[in-house]
């Protein structure tokens, strides 16, 4: 644990001008006497570590000093293309891989590009979940990660939709989408290749035989289409949608983009009132009724009858509501004085 701390420690003087010891502190996590003692450690070895005294002093490396650990392990290299995505790299266990992959870099930089780590990281930044929402990182995701990495075979029981059932998995990658982890594993002895939910995972284990990788597995193009494949598979029924002109405008953002979009493409033109008849996939009745709610009044449901039943007797039980109470208020509101009249 020491050994690799003086090695960050060296590091980071070679990757900057100077460092005082409360920065250094920060960096390693460790007080500022730990640091002294390092200091202290590193010059007994041969490492030509100075400390400059005063206010405006700090640790520096003299004599043009360059360490040669800066070969990247495999593991800090593979890190190290992940490391735009911060909380991604915490939850699977590789924070500390990432920042020696950086460290190790910045070291090996020239003075002119020393500062393109910062340069970069003030420009791109990926927050990977959605508004409000707090997603829980499942905690299973690091012992996952490790066999992704090192091409293990895991066994895997997960909640099912009637039960808990066990697999026998060869994980191929993790994806992360919306703050929600998926792993995409092919089903040992030439089963396909399928989509597990992670946080449905309720033990993994790691029998420690590795796995012939299908070397044609591309993971960017496999989610691509499952994930079209799943959005098209859950839109199970549709809808007949008459919509206005705002109604046609906030379609997209009330239900499925892509579904939306097709509809319209497909619609015709608009009738004498200006407003579009469009044929919906929703995922259920139930749904649509969520979704097509929060178009108000832009948008009347023709079909099946029982979805505008249920939308009409909404409307006649706002009308009531908001009616009711402008009853009341103007029952309430004091009268305006009429004009004096002259006894």
């Amino acid at each position: 644990m020491r050994a690799a701390r003086l090695i960050r420690m060296v590091l980071l003087l070679q990757s900057r001008p100077s460092m005082t010891a409360a920065e250094l502190a920060r960096e390693l996590e460790v007080s500022e006497r730990t640091v002294t003692r390092d200091a202290q450690a590193l010059s007994e070895a041969g490492v030509p570590v100075y400390a400059d005294r005063g206010r405006a002093g700090g640790y520096r490396l003299i004599g043009g000093y360059r360490t040669r650990l800066t070969g990247l392990a495999r593991d800090e290299a593979e890190a190290l293309f992940l490391s735009g995505v911060p909380g991604a790299l915490r939850e699977m266990g590789l924070q500390d891989a990432a920042s020696a992959a950086r460290l190790k870099v910045s070291a090996a930089l020239g003075p002119s590009l020393r500062d393109a780590p910062r340069t970069a990281a003030q420009r791109f930044h990926l927050d990977a979940p959605n508004w409000f929402t707090e997603p829980a990182t499942p905690e299973l995701l690091p012992a996952v990660a490790r066999a992704v990495w090192d091409d293990r075979r895991i066994t895997a029981r997960y909640r099912g939709r009637e039960a808990e059932v066990e697999r026998e998995l060869e994980p191929y990658g993790l994806v992360l989408k919306a703050g929600v982890w998926y792993l995409c594993a092919r089903v040992a002895a030439g089963g396909s290749c399928r989509v597990y939910r992670l946080d449905r995972f309720t033990a993994v284990e790691a029998d420690g035989e590795r796995f012939e990788r299908d070397e044609g597995f591309d993971l960017p193009a496999f989610w691509e289409e499952r994930a079209e494949q799943f959005a098209r598979s859950i839109l199970r029924a549709e809808v007949v949608v008459r919509l206005s002109g705002e109604g046609v405008r906030r379609l997209p953002y009330a239900v499925d983009p892509q579904a939306a979009r097709e509809a319209l493409a497909a619609a015709g033109a608009p009738d004498g009132d200006g407003w579009v008849t469009v044929t919906l996939p929703v995922e259920s009745e139930e749904v649509a009724h969520t979704q097509l709610t929060a178009l108000g009044p832009e948008a009347e449901v023709l079909a099946p009858a029982a979805l505008r039943a249920r939308l009409a007797d909404d409307a006649a039980r706002l009308a009531l509501l908001y009616g009711a109470r402008r009853s009341a208020a103007l029952r309430v509101r004091p009268a305006r004085p009429g004009p004096m009249l002259d006894a």
